[in-house]
């Protein structure tokens, strides 16, 4: 552009008011992108950090980059992601790693595994520890670059047909569970099956299957799986803090400008603070009105907690020595864990423990 030109058709004063990036801004080309999501637009929560995203990027850069987001089914389904962002059927895709452990275990260690980090934990790990660097060098034999955006925060264990009174009657349950726990329920002689979410009520309606797990309170009860499951359990023993991540191909990526990918890491680290709050902030209501209608809320019987944990960590073994790629990863997070967990336990554990007891 001849910056004469400019100066000729906007006049000095408005060149001086504006300075010298509008010209240069107005030199870039416009980019528009295409996010597919893994959920229902109903989810105001997990698939409102998509559509907050593709906001913050429009408003960052003056309409210039611009994100067009999509619910699970419009343009893949919804555990597609990773193969639609690799391929770069989509620039990006808003979703959660665990769905894709059938491709390597260690997809699930950019989200949660049982009995792992707590959502603040993961949030260090992620930004101030190890983690971003060693997933996203995992991530890159799929062209992959990922950001953290968004935590449910820790999630509860799901709800149930018939009541659970102990570890015989895992045996043989057929739940619907999130990614990789699915992996430790067959241990424990559970039947796992993974579900989308707008496909989970109906099959708990018709017994297909005889539990589900979501995220809690908020997003369950607009699913609806009170009325089809009374018996609501915690904690989500494998779900402490699930990270949800923005999956971008790298091709797109390397063409962005350093400003627009400055943008788009903003734009995350913004959805990924507003996600946990939306959650924190709505489930305490739906708890109560569960409850009001009938819920039985009930914690996980400690045999069920205590073979849970056993299975987890032989696991865990058993992976270390098979997948040089998860061991890499599963090392430096449970060293983190362990160090993350003597400090909680002298502030975070026993400072709620002491306010959840008062009468406030």
């Amino acid at each position: 552009m001849d910056r004469r030109l400019v100066i000729k058709n906007a006049g000095i004063v408005g060149i001086l008011a504006a300075g010298a990036a509008p010209a240069v801004q107005a030199q870039g080309a416009n980019v528009r992108w295409r996010m597919a999501s893994s959920f229902p637009k109903s989810l105001d929560t997990i698939f409102g950090a998509a559509d907050t995203i593709a906001k913050k990027v429009g408003e960052m850069s003056g309409g210039k980059f611009t994100i067009s987001t999509h619910a699970a089914g419009e343009l893949m389904p919804a555990l597609g992601i990773v193969d639609g962002v690799q391929n770069g059927t989509v620039e990006c895709g808003h979703t959660c790693a665990y769905y894709y452990f059938g491709k390597d275990d260690t997809f699930a260690l950019g989200c949660a595994v049982p009995f792992s980090l707590n959502s603040r934990q993961m949030t260090a790990w992620m930004y101030e520890g190890n983690g971003l660097t060693l997933m996203r060098e995992f991530y890159k034999d799929y062209n992959i670059v990922n950001f953290p955006a968004g935590n449910t925060g820790s999630q509860m264990g799901g709800w149930y047909r018939k009541e659970i009174k102990s570890v015989k009657d895992i045996q043989g349950l057929k739940f619907r569970v999130g990614g990789f726990a699915g992996k430790v329920i067959t241990r424990m002689g559970g039947v796992p099956t993974s579900l989308p979410g707008g496909e989970i009520y109906q099959a708990l309606e018709k017994g297909t299957i005889d539990a589900a797990e979501w995220v809690g309170p908020y997003d369950d009860q607009k699913l609806g799986f009170n009325k089809v499951a009374p018996y609501y359990y915690y904690p989500g023993w494998w779900e402490g803090g699930p990270q949800v991540d923005l999956f971008v191909n790298d091709k797109a990526y390397a063409g962005l400008s350093p400003e627009n990918k400055a943008i788009l890491e903003t734009a995350c680290a913004y959805a990924h603070v507003e996600m946990q709050a939306k959650y924190d902030a709505k489930n305490p209501l739906s708890l109560k009105q569960l409850v009001g209608a009938g819920t039985k809320v009930l914690p996980f019987p400690n045999d069920v907690m205590n073979l849970a944990f056993k299975e987890s960590m032989a696991l865990y073994k058993e992976l270390d020595a098979s997948n040089p790629k998860w061991k890499k990863v599963y090392d430096d997070m449970s060293a983190f864990r362990r160090d993350q967990n003597l400090w909680f336990r002298f502030t975070e554990m026993r400072f709620d423990q002491f306010m959840q007891a008062q009468k406030l």
